[in-house]
This record gives structure tokens, C-alpha cells and sequence, in this order.
């Protein structure tokens, strides 16, 4: 169950569902999440009241097509699934969206099984005796 958050700057309704397709596409394509497995949190930033900041690193050009991914999902996936998710991401991000792949910026976030409940309270992924 992988929770994410897609903040991006100067963009519409329509833009925000790209990106947040593009990104749940990557994770059933990539590492097998299943359809209905979705949950997020589309955020989008207009320059004067909410804002991005970036910078160029590691000789990466940024500009405000900007968009930060943070996804936090249980650990087990190898180096190579992340790696392919986040070039999935980037080419999907830019099909769906117009996203330059250079702009698409993602963290994730490992945790174990008992860091998550999807309701009612309870721990579901938790085995009990």
C-alpha cells in the first residue's frame, strides 16, 4: 500500500490527475501494486500563496515545471524496481502530463508492515495469532 503526494507548481485540476495517474500507473507497472490499491494526495502550488523551491543539482536543471513525488510504501523492492519505477514515473509524468522527465524529482519512504492502518484503528498487514 503505497501512500503518495505529488506537490507541483502551477498546476490544474486536470494537471494533478496526470501526474497522479502517471504515478500509480508506474507503481502497478513497476512493482505490482494492485489497481485499487491508491491512495493520495495531489497538491498544487500557485508561485505567491504556496511554492516549490529547487535548486540545479548533481547537474540536474530544474524549472517550474517542478514536481516532487513522495511515495511511502512497505520495504522489499530492489534496487532495480526502484530504479525502473522511477524512470517509469519520469516517461509517464510526460506522457500524461507534458512533465519534462528532468522535473520529475521522487523520494521514497520504506516502513514495515506494522506502520500502517487503513481504518478502523487496526494494523491491517499485521499477522495475528
Amino acid at each position: 500500500m503505497p501512500f503518495v503526494r505529488i506537490d507541483a507548481l502551477g498546476a490544474d485540476p486536470d494537471r494533478l490527475d496526470a501526474l497522479g495517474r502517471a504515478v500509480h500507473d508506474a507503481l502497478m507497472e513497476t512493482i505490482g501494486i494492485p489497481p485499487d490499491d491508491r491512495f493520495q494526495v495531489l497538491v498544487g502550488h500557485d508561485g505567491t500563496t504556496s511554492t516549490l523551491r529547487y535548486d540545479d543539482y548533481l547537474g540536474v536543471h530544474h524549472d517550474d515545471g517542478i514536481v516532487f513525488v513522495a511515495i511511502t510504501l512497505r520495504a522489499g523492492r530492489t534496487p532495480a524496481q526502484k530504479q525502473a519505477l522511477y524512470r517509469r514515473i519520469a516517461e509517464l509524468a510526460h506522457d500524461y502530463a507534458g512533465t519534462e522527465p528532468r522535473n520529475v524529482l521522487v523520494s521514497l519512504t520504506e516502513n514495515e508492515s506494522v506502520d500502517w492502518s487503513l481504518g478502523h484503528g487496526v494494523a491491517q498487514y499485521v499477522v495475528r495469532d
